[in-house]
C-alpha cells in the first residue's frame, strides 16, 4: 500500500498467524492479520476482548510468551527487515530503540522495587550509550515532557509514590525515551478515570505532532479512535473484518459487528439520540480456526454463504475495505 502522500508504509505486516498452545487445546489467537502504517500515521486498532488485538502487536515485537504462544507464519518488514525472523539479540535493538509499546496497567509494567530514574535511564543507556549523568538530564526532560511536575525531585520516587495517571506519564517517557518511530499503545487509558484518559490522549496527540512519530493505538473505546487515529481497522476473532478512515468509518460502517459496534455508543446530540444496541452471544473461543464467517453466529444479516465459506477483506471503496458476503447499506449480498 502507497499512501496519500506517495509514500511506502513504515511497517507492513503481511498474512500474521499466532497460535497458542495450551492442554485444552489450540487457540487460534491471529489467523491471517495484514495491514500498513504511514510515517506518522495513527493507525487505532479496534474490537472487543480475545479478539487478537494485543496478540497481533506482541507478535509483531516477538514480545508473546513462546510457549505457549507461536507465531506459525506471516511478515513484520520495518526499515527492510522483517521483524518475525530476527533473533533475540537483534530484536532487542529494535525495541525500544526504534519501536516502543506503553502497556495497559503501568502498575505491572513498573518494577516497584526501582526508582523512576532508573527504569527511564535504562533504555538511554543501553540503546544510546549515555553516560549515568547524561542519562539523568534525559530522564528530567523527558518527565517534564510528559507533563510531572517537579521532574527534577520525582527522579528517585518509586511507582506507589505516583498517581495512576502520572504512572502512565512515566510510561510514556520511557517509551519515548529514544525517540522511536513506531509507538505501541496498548489500551493505556482503559485503567484510568475519564479525566485522566483525556489527558492522556491530548498528550499523545501533542507529542505525536511534535516528535513525529507513526502510533498504534490499541484500544475498545471508540470514542478515543475518532480524537485520536486518520485511520482505523477493526478486529474480530483474530482477523480484521472493517478497514478504513476514521471518518469514513463512523459515517459510513459496513461490517455488521462494526454497526454494532457504533451502535453501542451513547449520543450527546439530541436529534442522533437512540435507546444503546447491543451485539447479542459471545465471540467464540478460537479452539478451531473458523472457515465460516466467525460472526455468523452472533449476525442478524447472515445468510446461507455465512455459514459456508468465510469472506475475504475486500475494497468496497477507496481505503475502505470489509470481510462481509452481505450489503447491509443495500440489502443485498455481495457479488465475488
Amino acid at each position: 500500500m502507497t499512501f496519500t502522500d506517495g509514500r511506502p508504509p513504515i511497517l507492513q505486516v503481511k498474512n500474521l498467524v499466532t497460535r497458542f498452545y495450551m492442554p485444552e487445546g489450540v487457540i487460534h489467537a491471529v489467523n491471517g492479520v495484514s495491514f500498513d502504517l504511514g510515517e506518522g500515521e495513527t493507525l487505532g486498532v479496534v474490537g472487543e476482548s480475545g479478539c487478537g488485538k494485543s496478540v497481533t502487536m506482541l507478535s509483531v515485537m516477538q514480545l508473546i510468551a513462546r510457549p505457549p504462544g507461536r507465531i506459525e507464519s506471516g511478515e513484520a518488514w520495518f526499515h527492510g527487515k522483517d521483524l518475525l525472523r530476527l533473533s533475540n539479540e537483534e530484536i532487542r535493538h529494535v525495541r525500544g530503540a526504534q519501536m516502543a509499546m506503553v502497556f495497559q496497567d503501568p502498575m505491572t509494567s513498573l518494577n516497584p522495587v526501582l526508582n523512576i530514574q532508573k527504569q527511564v535511564s535504562e533504555p538511554l543507556m543501553l540503546h544510546l550509550g549515555m553516560s549515568k549523568n547524561q542519562a539523568r538530564d534525559r530522564v528530567i526532560e523527558l518527565l517534564r515532557l510528559v507533563g510531572i511536575p517537579e521532574a527534577e525531585k520525582r527522579l528517585l520516587d518509586y511507582p506507589h509514590q505516583f498517581s495512576g495517571g502520572m504512572r502512565q506519564r512515566v510510561m510514556i517517557a520511557m517509551a519515548l525515551a529514544c525517540n522511536p518511530q513506531i509507538l505501541v499503545a496498548d489500551e493505556p487509558t482503559t485503567a484510568l478515570d475519564v479525566t485522566i484518559q483525556a489527558q492522556i490522549v491530548d498528550l499523545v496527540k501533542r507529542l505525536r505532532d511534535e516528535i513525529g512519530m507513526s502510533i498504534i493505538w490499541i484500544t475498545h473505546d471508540l470514542g478515543v479512535v475518532a480524537r485520536l487515529a486518520q485511520r482505523v481497522v477493526v478486529m474480530y476473532a483474530g482477523f480484521i473484518i472493517e478497514e478504513a478512515l476514521v471518518k469514513e468509518l463512523y459515517a459510513n460502517p459496513t461490517h455488521p459487528y462494526t454497526i454494532g459496534l457504533l451502535g453501542s455508543l451513547p449520543k450527546l446530540i439530541e436529534e442522533e439520540r437512540r435507546k444503546l444496541t447491543t451485539i447479542q452471544g459471545r465471540p467464540p473461543l478460537l479452539y478451531e480456526k473458523p472457515l465460516i464467517c466467525p460472526f455468523a453466529p452472533r449476525c442478524s444479516y447472515a445468510f446461507d454463504r455465512c455459514w459456508q465459506e468465510n469472506p475475504p477483506l475486500a475494497e468496497v471503496d477507496t481505503q475502505h475495505r470489509v470481510a462481509c458476503w452481505w450489503n447491509v447499506k443495500e440489502g443485498k449480498a455481495r457479488n465475488g
